[in-house]
């Protein structure tokens, strides 16, 4: 991995807070994020990053691609809140999703059309904020909350508690068997501000 400046903060805050988590940060691939932020727009389409992210939920993530590939393929590629609003419950059903699934994503396209949910100023809003009118919508919670602060809006200081990878990689790394809350909020805390980095790097760890 090459490292630039643009970059470089990060990697000296976590050699300076958390020589453990630095290692395996020296293996993620940190360009490939800033390329995304330097490339990413304001309008980015929230609520088909959202459609995904509901269809992905609690699957591999082989199996969450395959299904939403279908997903798009049913509504011919691009679709609106309208197309599926407008979709036979059935003939969604029918594409892989379960019928809790079903009802989120409709119940998503209704918030989304009825303006129910302020996408518009999510890019203003605090992580708190923003968790807050995500979970307005059925089947969303805090970790697809989070996971869209990390992946859609790109947020630097993001770590998801109710997420069993970084459990798991925090038990790896730290040989702390059965951790909890206020031991992993000892970890991540002097990460801040850029506890997604860290985050990224605990999945990885489960990878080597």
């Amino acid at each position: 991995m090459t490292k630039t400046n643009d970059y470089e903060h990060v990697f000296v805050h976590f050699k300076k807070v958390d020589p453990i988590i630095y290692e395996v940060l020296l293996k993620v691939d940190l360009g490939k994020w800033f390329e995304r932020v330097e490339s990413r727009t304001t309008g980015t389409d929230y609520f088909v990053a959202l459609c995904r992210a509901i269809v992905g939920q609690q699957l591999s993530g082989k199996a969450a691609s395959a299904i939403y590939k279908k997903f798009e393929q049913f509504f011919g590629g691009e679709y609106t809140p309208k197309q599926i609003l407008l979709a036979a419950d059935h003939s969604v059903r029918n594409i892989g999703l379960s019928w809790a699934k079903v009802k989120y994503v409709k119940d998503l396209a209704q918030k989304f059309q009825d303006n129910e949910v302020d996408f518009n100023s999510l890019d203003s809003l605090s992580e708190d904020e923003v968790i807050v009118e995500l979970t307005k919508v059925k089947g969303v919670g805090s970790w697809t909350a989070e996971m869209f602060l990390m992946f859609t809006l790109l947020r630097q200081d993001i770590f998801s508690f109710g997420d069993l990878g970084l459990r798991k990689g925090i038990i790896k790394l730290y040989k702390i068997e059965k951790p909890s809350k206020e031991q992993i909020q000892k970890i991540i805390a002097p990460w801040s501000p850029y506890k997604t980095f860290g985050s990224v790097a605990l999945w990885q760890c489960l990878e080597q």
